[in-house]
């Protein structure tokens, strides 16, 4: 017999207890955001707030951050705000831009996917736009199956809560890694290589045609839209506006650590990214080194957190040395300006080489290390 404690699952599964339960989700409410704002974004993949992605692909330009624009009495903080600032027209058939997360493969395991007992899955999201109508919310998982559903903006300028359910897919199984599994997709303008086709509403094969609601909102109609969201939640069930359960908030700090895992970096929270150009108190020094030959100094540094895999490392000077990216240590004098500087990622530490030319440095001798890095390990 189920037990059932939100919303319909199938026999032999126990539902979560959103009370105690991990969010599948992370930072639903858009409360981290460690690489900072950005502004006059027209392509690629755009992080802001940790964990969710914003695709441009020459449909308008877009200022994206973090705002305090939130639904009134719900308890969020926090939202992302997409703000068009050059507008466009989806004159291109592949021209689009989409609001994106993707979740871990062993994190959606619950949903049985690829059996005959695979679970629906139901989105519920909070949406704010200036332009109103229909727009898309579709899965895609790592087997380029995908399933869509419309949802309608009704208000304009309005707080809106929407919940989607998913029915459960048979086919295409998710591996038990940490791998992408699914990715979910808010389709907020698209050309017609996305909506030419009749919207694929169960799970099939990815047909590209069949994506997107051919009456598909286009947020880059205007420098006068934006579009807001948060309060994104995933749960394993079928659940409508009146079953779906509450937001399950985390605190601050857990809601940091599960982030760092797909993205850290040595600044303070609330500092963005940056090259220094002069030595900053409590914020240049990295740690102990040893220089290891009169050409060569290494320092290991341990991560926050064991990462998601290797990370994809970026690395900014502290100090007064020429060149943004530029490590440098001091041991009794400065040493700056390396003439090279390599590191070896690991998923729970970096091993970081600087080379000097013309030797003299003083091998054996312990050093501070000054500089900075942000690790990606991004789905």
């Amino acid at each position: 017999m189920a037990l059932t404690l939100h919303g319909t699952v199938s026999d032999n599964t126990v539902a979560l207890d959103r009370k105690t339960a991990t969010p599948i989700i992370i930072n639903g409410d858009m409360v981290i955001a460690q690489r900072g704002n950005l502004t006059g974004i027209s392509s690629g993949d755009n992080y802001v707030t940790d964990n969710f992605f914003t695709t441009v692909s020459s449909l308008g330009t877009f200022s994206i951050s973090q705002d305090t624009d939130v639904p009134t009495g719900q308890g969020f903080r926090k939202s992302l705000k997409l703000d068009c600032t050059t507008a466009g027209s989806v004159d291109g058939a592949s021209d689009y831009i989409a609001f994106q997360k993707r979740i871990e493969s062993q994190d959606l395991q619950l949903l049985k996917k690829g059996t005959s007992s695979a679970e629906y899955v139901t989105i519920a999201f909070w949406v704010k736009s200036t332009v109103t109508g229909t727009a898309t919310l579709e899965i895609e998982d790592e087997n380029s199956r995908t399933i869509s559903q419309t949802y309608t903006i009704s208000s304009a300028n309005t707080w809106e809560k929407k919940v989607l359910s998913f029915v459960g897919d048979t086919s295409g199984a998710l591996g038990n890694d940490n791998a992408k599994g699914i990715t979910l997709l808010w389709w907020l303008g698209a050309g017609t290589t996305f909506t030419s086709g009749t919207l694929n509403t169960s799970w099939n094969a990815q047909n590209n045609a069949n994506r997107v609601s051919s009456s598909n909102i286009n947020i880059a109609s205007s420098t006068d839209n934006n579009f807001y969201v948060t309060g994104v939640q995933l749960e394993v069930g079928q659940f409508d506006s009146n079953s779906i359960p509450a937001f399950q908030f985390e605190d601050v700090s857990t809601s940091l650590a599960r982030c760092q895992r797909y993205f850290q970096k040595s600044f303070p929270q609330g500092t963005d990214p940056q090259n220094y150009g002069s030595y900053v108190a409590g914020q240049s020094d990295a740690g102990i080194g040893a220089v290891m030959s009169s050409t060569e100094y290494k320092v290991v540094i341990n991560f926050k957190c064991e990462m998601r895999s290797a990370p994809t490392m970026a690395f900014y000077k502290a100090q007064n040395t020429p060149t943004d990216g530029e490590w440098t240590y001091w041991d009794g004098g400065d040493n700056l300006d390396p003439t090279s500087m390599g590191s070896n990622p690991q998923s729970h530490r970096v091993t970081v080489v600087m080379g000097f030319s013309g030797g003299g440095k003083n091998t054996g001798r312990a050093g501070l290390t000054q500089g900075n890095y942000t690790a990606e390990a991004e789905l």
